[in-house]
């Protein structure tokens, strides 16, 4: 086994943009467009924008922190720092599961594709994995992680080009469809049948959100760029306002494209033949058969490429995870490419486990959703805590108006986690109930065999402001439309905007003592190379930067 690759160079704007952007046109564009409609009609227009804007708020938060900790898997690192032990082991568990859970969404993208010219993968009835299609999955998942250790360059250069191919293909698209088929009068048909709130939970749960948060590529990468000040705003804006035009012109052809008979029930229960493969469908629909082939290529590439990305990610948190001491140190080994191989075989299994309980396209998308943003949720806590305990720290990006903004990006989380529904929260919030419970019963265990000197873990007393936040994400969700509904929709928006201050004073006053903080970041400071990117990663931003214009 060889150590792990240091830093060989600057990764400039573009390297920064086509990273965000190849991860923002991934499975989201193929079917995106439909689940939007199903719940939103014509005013899921608005659920592109009012995205866009949600995730750049707390885009933005994370183009300081990420520049501050320049290292892969830097939220473990700077949750660390700023909250101390306790709280480090948690947020490694909420991030692993973020990063995990994509590649599986892809594989199911490319079945649910697949299963017009592969039949019985899914269940046309449900939308649903078949048995065949659980053994296909596994089988294309395995194909994803053995890339990382096979065939890293070849794969990664292939992938730069792909980019380019990933975001020609949606952007020809959208003229093809109108082309063929022109129904402007679909942009105003029945819109007093859908609620106003489906807008909302179209964000987080038809692949909205989602899509959009591919912007992380380009902060996991911001220490990298020589010039973060610049590079990372014009990454982060570019990558997600360049994905918001696709998607807004891909929903609007989209809408105008298909059939008025289609959507005689209502935008709810639109359907037409072949809608697992909703925009390959209409094509052959409105006789564009030579672009449906192209859509069934581009729904192999543009996931895996996206799957690939983030399977390359995963075992970066795990590794993250193993040098702040959150996991078993054998996830830190590298083989002799710079590779977390032990990482790897953990994403792979731990991904198999999310085709079970969300055996669809969508039904998974809005477990990753709630997951991804519960894990970032937390960085307007920090951003607000580590300006306090290390004003003197380094900052290559100063974000402006820190605390409005800081602010408007808890407030904006936490609605997209609300968004996503109770059976969602429920499910999520087990999850870390399950991992929280089990670490305490270790350290117990510990205590009681002489292992360690105290009998709750290092740093809980940082933690304890979790237990209102997730509480109350929990009941005011139980109480709202999905569960009881004591409130309507909008109230619980309300409810949860009145509650966000309260949890983001709670988590600042929270945080670890100055000099605990300091000790900290001195610590993560040594990683030195060990925290630096992966030899993939690195050369994602060559293979991109190089085939720029």
């Amino acid at each position: 086994m060889a150590g792990p690759t240091r830093l060989r160079r600057d990764a400039g704007v573009i390297g920064l943009l086509y990273a965000s952007l190849g991860s923002i046109i991934g499975s989201g564009w193929l079917f995106g467009a439909l689940h939007a409609a199903l719940q939103a009609g014509p005013l899921s227009v608005f659920s592109w924008i009012g995205g866009a804007i949600a995730i750049l708020l707390v885009a933005f938060v994370f183009a300081e922190l990420s520049t501050m900790f320049p290292n892969s898997g830097a939220l473990v690192h700077m949750t660390h720092v700023s909250h101390g032990d306790f709280l480090g082991k948690i947020w490694s568990w909420i991030l692993f599961l973020g990063f995990v859970s994509i590649p599986p969404v892809e594989v199911i993208a490319v079945l649910t594709y697949a299963n017009s010219y592969f039949p019985g993968l899914i269940d046309t009835a449900t939308g649903l994995l078949t048995a065949e299609g659980y053994v296909a999955a596994a089988i294309l998942l395995a194909f994803i992680i053995a890339l990382n250790f096979l065939a890293v360059r070849w794969v990664m250069a292939i992938n730069s080009t792909a980019t380019w191919w990933k975001l020609l293909i949606p952007m020809a698209t959208i003229p093809i469809l109108l082309i063929y088929s022109f129904h402007p009068e679909n942009m105003v048909a029945q819109v007093d049948s859908v609620p106003i709130s489906g807008i909302f939970t179209a964000i987080a749960t038809a692949g909205v959100a989602f899509s959009y948060l591919g912007f992380q590529q380009a902060i996991a990468l911001a220490g990298e760029t020589r010039n973060p000040g610049r590079n990372v705003p014009i990454a982060l804006i570019g990558s997600v306002l360049i994905g918001a035009v696709v998607y807004i012109g891909l929903q609007i052809a989209f809408i105008m494209a298909l059939s008025p008979e289609d959507m005689a029930g209502g935008w709810t229960n639109l359907h037409f033949e072949g809608m697992f493969g909703p925009l390959a469908a209409i094509a052959v629909a409105v006789g564009a058969f030579w672009w449906a082939i192209i859509l069934y290529i581009d729904a192999v590439i543009s996931p895996l490429g996206t799957g690939f990305i983030y399977a390359t990610a995963s075992p970066r948190i795990t590794m993250a995870a193993g040098e702040m001491g959150n996991a078993p140190k054998v996830v830190t080994r590298l083989n002799r490419h710079g590779v977390p191989w032990v990482g790897l075989i953990i994403a792979y299994v731990v991904g198999l486990l999310f085709f079970f309980p969300f055996p669809s396209w969508q039904k998974l998308v809005s477990a990753v959703v709630m997951i991804t943003v519960l894990s970032y949720s937390v960085g307007p806590i920090l951003i607000i805590s580590l300006r306090k305990s290390l004003p003197g720290a380094e900052r290559p990006f100063r974000l402006r108006a820190l605390r409005t903004l800081a602010l408007l990006a808890f407030i904006s989380a936490n609605w997209l986690i609300y968004w996503t529904g109770y059976e969602t929260i429920v499910w999520l919030l087990s999850f870390v109930g399950v991992y929280v419970v089990f670490y305490l019963s270790w350290t117990f265990i510990g205590y009681l065999r002489g292992r360690c000197s105290a009998v709750l873990p290092q740093g809980w007393r940082h933690t304890l402001w979790i237990v209102p936040y997730l509480a109350g994400l929990w009941l005011i969700s139980y109480l709202g439309p999905d569960g009881v509904a004591c409130y309507g929709f909008f109230v619980g928006m309300a409810i949860l905007a009145g509650f966000s201050p309260v949890i983001l004073w709670l988590g600042v006053r929270s945080r670890q003592d100055d000099d605990s903080a300091r000790k900290d970041n001195e610590f993560v400071g040594s990683l030195g190379s060990r925290g630096s990117i992966s030899e993939q990663e690195d050369e994602v931003i060559r293979s991109a930067e190089e085939t720029a214009p």
